[in-house]
């Protein structure tokens, strides 16, 4: 069977090939009507046409096809940032293909240094400092996600971060806790140098209490070990909660407190960040700040098709949500 072309979709639809052409690259907004739109997406359903991009990239100058580098595979959150962006970029025609920078402490390496023009443009998602300098100097448009607004990206998407952190220390305060430990992501980001400022700036305003701080790497082993260290060294006036930059630091926290004998939450309010799916295997359920990931990703993709089409982009911080559960309580009686 030959495959349907172009111009067998133009003849179906009752239209030109210059109109299939603009309504399946999506530029036929404002050029024709959404009733030819649908016409002609109806007519190459039907006759199961398959632009060949190769042929178009090649007419066009274009690949349609965006680069996302994440920190890490192995997180949930960067999977459905993933799964958001590559949704909106098969909308459009596009591809999105995945690029770890480990641990997002750089320096990621520009992954087709010989052969740039295999992309369109960049997404990249809470990296840490300095970590996309190899791939900034590739001239490539990008957009940032959970990034510094200020670091020169043609456009940001970022979450209500410091929002979120305030949602969970208040939580807290309002239970009654004083004291307080902040187990800190030991990765030098953005994103984690907001958290503890909120937190830090929250507690400030509220008169009695202390904050302590140790840092840990995004692992259950690591964050064990440095609240195992933290709590150990507190002495009879520990902290009576733990606020964690992530879920996988807040589950190391909890295995922390089993060790050292202390009940979660009765003895020990624990709270993480994110809500990955890890939230609701430990027990207790862990209370977190939800986090929209596949919108990030969306929003993302969106950003930087905006940036491609020289069209203007400003998405206002996408807000979070503090999920109660059954790892917080109000403090022990002294």
């Amino acid at each position: 069977m030959t495959r349907p072309t172009s111009r067998d979709v133009a003849a179906h639809a009752g239209v030109s090939q210059a109109t299939v052409s603009l309504v399946l690259g999506d530029k036929w907004t404002g050029r024709v009507s959404r009733r030819t739109a649908d016409l002609v997406r109806a007519a190459a359903e039907e006759l199961g046409y398959r632009p060949n991009l190769a042929a178009r990239s090649l007419r066009l100058g274009t690949t349609r096809t965006a680069l996302l580098v994440v920190p890490a595979l192995t997180n949930e959150f960067f999977a459905r940032v993933y799964t958001g962006a590559a949704a909106v970029a098969a909308e459009h025609g596009f591809g999105v293909v995945l690029y770890p920078s480990p641990d997002g402490t750089g320096p990621a390496r520009d992954p087709f240094a010989s052969a740039r023009a295999a992309l369109d443009g960049v997404i990249a998602s809470s990296m840490a400092a300095g970590a996309l300098e190899a791939i900034k100097g590739a001239d490539l448009p990008l957009v940032m996600l959970d990034s510094d607004p200020a670091d020169g990206a043609a456009a940001h998407v970022n979450l209500a971060i410091a929002d979120g952190v305030r949602q969970a220390a208040g939580h807290l305060l309002g239970l009654g806790h004083r004291h307080l430990l902040h187990l800190a992501s030991a990765i030098d980001t953005w994103t984690f140098r907001v958290r503890a400022r909120a937190l830090a700036d929250t507690l400030r305003d509220t008169p009695g209490t202390r904050l302590h701080t140790a840092r840990a790497p995004l692992s259950v082993d690591a964050a064990r070990a440095a609240v195992e260290t933290a709590l150990t060294g507190a002495g009879p006036g520990r902290p009576t909660a733990v606020v964690c930059d992530d879920d996988i630091l807040a589950a190391g926290a909890c295995k922390a407190a089993r060790r050292l004998g202390l009940r979660v939450p009765d003895d020990l309010s624990v709270t993480g960040y994110d809500d990955l799916s890890l939230a609701t295997a430990v027990e207790p359920e862990l209370t977190t700040v939800r986090l929209p990931a596949e919108q990030v990703g969306q929003e993302g993709m969106r950003a930087l098709l905006a940036v491609l089409d020289g069209r203007p982009w400003e998405t206002p911080e996408l807000p979070v949500d503090l999920v109660v559960r059954g790892s917080t309580a109000p403090p022990p009686a002294r």
